[in-house]
């Protein structure tokens, strides 16, 4: 599966105006088909998952970021059903508690990057910080717009220090959200879900978008790539989602430790006792 239509680089710097959210044009043999190679996709990442937790060299942080009811739950749930919860950590950031707006805007984030041999995934991040903020005036330009350097600077270290950085944007059609919270609305298992700041937030959608848009410009770079991943159907959104983090832990080349010195003179005593 070539996913470089969905990478933001400076060879292709996508612009969420033209972008299709209903897109499914790497799964041409559709979604029943795409279901069994997700299923054996998940499998890969479970073993690579093990590997990456055994060795312990290689760290691993998934950034998901998407309007209310973009499928940053879901996508977790679908892609990383059966890995080991030793390995992986979710961080959900929402509004800043007191002792959060404290301190620096990073510094609530960068309690939770991973050590060696995790995978974070988080849900909602540092982007809050110019997406949000920017969207409701939170704070002045000046202050946000510099954002973007210092989050660079921020990715960069850990990429220097041995970080995997994978960021996806999850791109639902306004259509899309409104028949997302329709349905909320209307299933009594769905409805605890919905909180009726969203229906004020979704007046917003203009300014989140361009802010999106500066966000994918700014600070897509090749040490923590943004991927915009069409996100109007589940199945497909995990589809090429659970590919470009399967790949990308390949790449790593990892492998288990050597185990101790003459581990079969352990057996015989074992097996006799």
């Amino acid at each position: 599966m070539n996913v470089k239509e969905y990478l933001a680089s400076s060879s292709n710097q996508i612009v969420l105006s033209h972008f299709d959210a209903d897109d499914q044009s790497l799964a041409p043999e559709g979604k029943k088909e795409s279901k069994k190679e997700l299923k054996s996709l998940r499998k890969q990442l479970v073993k690579l998952q093990q590997v990456l937790y055994a060795e312990s060299k290689h760290k691993v942080l998934i950034i998901l970021q998407a309007m209310d009811s973009g499928g940053k739950d879901g996508t977790i749930r679908a892609i990383f059903d059966g890995v080991n919860p030793q390995g992986v950590k979710v961080a959900s950031f929402k509004v800043p508690t007191p002792l959060e707006n404290a301190h620096d805007y990073l510094w609530r984030i960068h309690q939770k990057v991973p050590a060696n041999g995790e995978i974070v995934i988080f849900n909602r991040s540092q982007y809050e910080d110019v997406l949000v903020v920017r969207v409701h005036e939170l704070d002045p330009e000046k202050v946000w717009k510099k954002r973007y350097e210092e989050i660079n600077k921020f990715e960069r270290m850990l990429a220097n220090e041995g970080t995997t950085i994978l960021k996806f944007f999850l791109f639902i059609s306004k259509e899309e959200q409104k028949k997302r919270f329709i349905e909320r609305l209307e299933n009594p298992e769905k409805q605890w879900k919905f909180n009726p700041g969203d229906i004020e937030e979704r007046k917003y959608w203009d300014a989140y978008m361009e802010a999106y848009q500066d966000v994918i410009d700014k600070t897509s770079k090749p040490y923590a790539p943004w991927y915009v991943i069409p996100a109007n159907h589940n199945w497909y959104r995990d589809l090429v989602i659970s590919h470009i983090i399967v790949k990308q832990l390949k790449s790593l080349k990892m492998d288990y430790p050597e185990p101790v010195e003459n581990i079969h003179q352990y057996l015989d005593p074992l097996q006799n006792s």
